[in-house]
């Protein structure tokens, strides 16, 4: 055992010596006379299935000779000769004394050498009368058939006779073909003198197992043959099972069951094949399947089933018919060995009784001479258990064993501080905390009298006290200048020193040698002299503190860093637009106040929610990056302020155009002039056309705008607007970009070219190419479960399909391209190598335009799948979106307008219920209010009336 030696306490020494030489002694004697009585039962075991398999044999002649008997008698009858069924007739009452001698037999019967028939069946069952159709007092049925020349039946009867062989009632049975010399039994009798026995079976008139006995005549023209039931095999097993849990079997050489002691599991009812013998595997028994695939002669088998133990043996059976015959007997082991256990079970509580009396007598004498050593060993016992927090009793009238107990306490102590040093060091991520609590530590493992940490600044060059233990003395900081590690040590601990105190100093390094700080401590006077090795101690722990320092600092700047950045990056995405700034900084600031107080409230709904620092650091980034993937929004789709705006508001280039037909029309009319037109009239067309023209544009301009809503009439005078014509003169090929080149049709223009004053043309479709996105569902590269409708088209510039927005100004396409940024902001916070104390970012950025009824996007998640966290950035998404006071596409809300909105939403199972009590019922909306709003949005508020709205009332 690792060449370690082991020790025993004095009191078990001397009580275990008597005890285990008892328990040795006692097991031989138990452990011989169990295994005596374990050999002897197993021997017996396989004596008893040989004497089962004869005893089984012997039953078996003793009901077979007198059927045996029966058949060598009628093959030297006149009947084996009768030439025809009158001859035949006259022989009834020999075959119903045949019958007679034994209740097994339920037919006799004789098949001759030219195929003629003739077989008395005993009628003494009800269903056997009725699956014959038999007369009432029918006792006999006699079956017979005569073949003629030919082979052919010439005459085939069932004569039905009372018990006096009364003839009672003959039928004609044309259609009773039966040939003996094609049965088993006919052609295996027709070949020896001996007596043949088939093997068992399923006769089909009585559904009882039986076999039959044939026998040939002496002149070979007949064979007779018997039916012999031998369903009392099966009873006879279980008398011989009696109260025992042994499993017995007679099965045939193609493993069909005989017999067993549950007839009814036996006979099998095949939908195919009719009443047939159960197979053994068929009759639901383990072990007699297993045992099945063991052959004659193999012994004793130890088998396994469900977990127990079962001995089994498979003997021949003499007297079974054609082939071999088998016995399987099988019989649990812990039954055949009850008796042995049970005896040894009792010797076992009779040298358990001996041994703890002997025991008590053995702990006894022990006590009186280990009662010093066993509290100090129990002591020992907890130290090496790695309990350092009892208290170790120093009295004892050992001064040997009291000292040992003051060192033991003192190195207990120690071994605890540091246990919960290196516990700090590693867990407590606050580095003012961890500094204060380790040096505690230090001062009490060194009884020293006080302590404390000086940290390093290299910016300022100073020593800064980050925390003290005790140390009255100490000064807040010490300016280092141009001092070295070594002359900063000395400095400090001159500062210390100055009431005579013994000081001790070690520098604290980060990985490179740097100067961290100074860790100082004030040993009391008594134990001045244990400096040195006191030293070497502190100077261990000291660079495992030292290590913690500069991995935490390390660890927050790091935060910070990252923090800073996602903060730039929120920044960034608002100054994009000059509409949205400020989005990304109102959002987190919102979405934290409700976190604060679903963190405070006493609502069952949110009386599970609560976050650790972990935790709320994972929502703050979550909420600042919320709409990161906006960074790949199209600015003028964001910024979009009028229906035609794309990169510029085309309502420019529509204008160029009337102001075309305003010239086209001064054109005609001083051209109607020169050919010599009435002035007046030319005058009045022009004119009228001219002021055609501003109120169409007036509408075209109106419609830019848009609004709320834009009604249907307005949509069809634009249509009727967009036909009017006017004519291009310059190839509009020339100068425009590659991909707008590749959109115009191919065929070259004649010019000049009327074309409509508004249109839908097809370079105005921007197809998707290869940037079609993976938000579809079924999508193969769909690998975030985004359920969205993707539009035919990335984008639609058409100039009547835009100008026929009827709400706000946006194009499905565009509508699409803005609700995108969702999308792009999962796909890149999940791209990220986040921690685990990360993992949830994408989904709580992710979620926020879900809806509680599963009809948001980009997943249509529905409540069960969305976490508070999730639900509050929703909240705090739809509300300052509302409040938001630089949208270029509709004006800020004023804050009840804004509340009567987020409750619609609610009622529409579109937001939380909850929460929107929450936001309502803590006040929030008007803290938030206040601080972002402008004084003009914020109304008086009726949360009473909100409340009912959103169906809370």
């Amino acid at each position: 055992m690792d060449g370690r030696r082991f020790h025993f306490p004095l009191q078990v020494l001397v009580s275990g010596t008597i005890v285990v030489s008892m328990f040795v002694l006692a097991l031989v004697l138990i452990g011989g006379s169990y295994y005596g009585q374990r050999e002897t039962l197993l021997n017996e075991s396989g004596t008893r299935a040989e004497q089962l398999a004869e005893s089984l044999d012997t039953h078996i002649d003793a009901l077979l000779s007198p059927v045996k008997s029966t058949v060598q008698m009628l093959s030297r009858d006149p009947i084996a000769e009768a030439p025809n069924l009158a001859a035949r007739r006259a022989r009834l009452p020999v075959l119903v004394t045949a019958l007679g001698t034994s209740s097994l037999l339920s037919s006799v019967y004789v098949g001759y050498s030219d195929g003629s028939f003739v077989l008395l069946r005993r009628l003494r069952y009800t269903p056997v009368k009725e699956s014959v159709s038999a007369p009432k007092d029918a006792a006999y049925l006699l079956q017979s058939i005569e073949r003629g020349a030919f082979n052919q039946i010439d005459n085939a009867l069932w004569e039905f006779y009372d018990a006096d062989l009364k003839l009672l009632e003959t039928r004609d049975k044309p259609d009773y073909d039966y040939d003996p010399r094609s049965r088993p039994w006919y052609a295996s009798a027709a070949v020896t003198t001996d007596t043949v026995l088939t093997s068992p079976y399923i006769f089909y008139t009585t559904a009882e197992i039986g076999v039959t006995l044939a026998q040939r005549s002496e002149s070979g023209a007949a064979v007779i043959g018997v039916d012999a039931s031998v369903n009392d095999f099966s009873s006879v097993i279980g008398l011989l099972r009696g109260q025992s849990q042994a499993e017995i079997a007679i099965v045939t050489p193609n493993d069909q069951v005989v017999a067993y002691s549950d007839i009814l599991r036996v006979v099998r009812d095949d939908p195919d094949d009719g009443l047939r013998l159960a197979y053994i595997d068929e009759v639901g028994v383990p072990i007699l399947t297993r045992l099945s695939d063991y052959g004659i002669g193999s012994g004793m088998q130890r088998l396994d089933i469900d977990g127990r133990r079962w001995l089994g043996f498979v003997e021949e059976m003499r007297t079974g018919g054609e082939g071999i015959t088998r016995l399987l007997f099988a019989i649990p082991a812990d039954a055949l060995l009850a008796d042995a256990k049970k005896q040894s079970l009792q010797l076992i509580l009779w040298s358990v009784l001996v041994m703890l009396v002997l025991l008590l007598l053995g702990s006894w004498g022990g006590r009186l001479v280990t009662k010093p050593l066993k509290r100090l060993s129990e002591q020992v016992s907890a130290l090496a258990q790695f309990d350092f927090s009892k208290g170790v009793p120093k009295k004892s009238r050992v001064d040997e064993v009291r000292r040992l107990s003051e060192l033991i306490g003192q190195m207990s102590g120690a071994i605890n501080g540091f246990q919960k040093i290196s516990h700090l060091l590693a867990h407590e991520r606050d580095l003012e905390k961890m500094l204060h609590r380790v040096t505690r530590e230090l001062v009490t493992i060194t009884s020293a009298a006080s302590g404390a940490v000086y940290l390093y600044d290299e910016d300022e060059k100073i020593l800064q006290r980050a925390t003290n233990s005790g140390l009255r003395s100490a000064p807040e900081q010490l300016s280092a200048g141009d001092a070295g590690p070594e002359e900063l040590r000395a400095r400090l601990r001159e500062q210390l020193a100055r009431q005579g105190e013994a000081v001790m100093t070690t520098l604290l390094r980060d990985r490179n040698g740097d100067l961290l700080g100074i860790l100082a401590l004030v040993l009391l006077p008594e134990h001045a002299e244990y400096e040195d090795s006191y030293q070497k101690f502190v100077d261990e722990v000291s660079g495992s503190a030292a290590t913690a320092i500069d991995t935490q600092r390390q660890v927050d700047a790091q935060n910070e860093l990252i923090e800073s950045i996602i903060r730039l990056l929120a920044d960034a995405i608002d100054a994009k637009s000059a509409y949205t700034s400020g989005h990304c900084d109102r959002v987190p600031q919102l979405a934290e106040m409700l976190v604060d107080a679903a963190e405070a409230s006493d609502d069952k709904a949110f009386a599970a929610f609560r976050m650790n620092e972990q935790q709320r650091r994972e929502f703050r980034i979550a909420a600042w990056l919320h709409d990161c993937g906006k960074v790949t929004s199209p600015e003028y789709v964001v910024d979009k302020a009028t229906k035609l705006e794309t990169q510029y508001d085309r309502i420019h280039e529509i204008r160029t155009r009337f102001e075309v037909l305003w010239r086209d029309a001064e054109i005609a009319y001083l051209r109607g002039i020169v050919k010599g037109g009435v002035e007046a009239d030319l005058r009045a067309q022009r004119d009228q056309l001219r002021k055609k023209l501003r109120q169409e544009f007036a509408l075209v301009a109106k419609s830019n705008v848009g609004g709320e809503f834009m009604p249907d009439e307005d949509i069809e005078k634009l249509q009727q607007i967009g036909r009017r014509r006017w004519k291009r003169y310059f190839d509009k090929r020339l100068g425009i970009s590659r991909d707008e080149l590749e959109r115009l049709p191919e065929e070259l223009e004649e010019l000049p070219v009327i074309e409509y004053l508004l249109a839908d043309r097809p370079e105005h479709l921007i197809p998707w190419g290869d940037r079609r996105p993976p938000v579809e569902n079924g999508d193969p590269n769909n690998t975030w479960g985004f359920d969205m409708t993707l539009p035919d088209y990335a984008a639609n510039h058409g100039e009547l399909y835009n100008l026929s927005i009827q709400k706000g100004t946006l194009t499905d396409e565009e509508r699409f391209a803005i609700n995108d940024h969702i999308v792009q902001t999962i796909r890149m916070l999940t791209s990220l190598p986040l921690p685990k104390e990360l993992r949830r970012i994408p989904d709580i950025a992710g979620n926020h335009h879900e809806k509680i009824d599963g009809t948001g996007y980009p997943r249509g998640l529905a409540a069960g799948k969305l976490s508070v966290e999730e639900r509050i950035m929703a909240v705090a998404d739809v509300f300052e979106a509302l409040t938001a006071a630089d949208r270029p596409y509709k004006d800020a809300k004023t804050l009840s307008e804004s509340l009567r909105i987020l409750a619609f939403m609610v009622k529409d199972r579109h937001l939380d219920a909850d929460l929107f009590r929450l936001f309502l019922e803590s006040g929030i909306y008007l803290r938030y209010a206040e601080r972002f709003l402008k004084p003009e949005q914020i109304d008086k508020v009726d949360r009473r009336q909100l409340l009912t709205l959103a169906g809370l009332g």
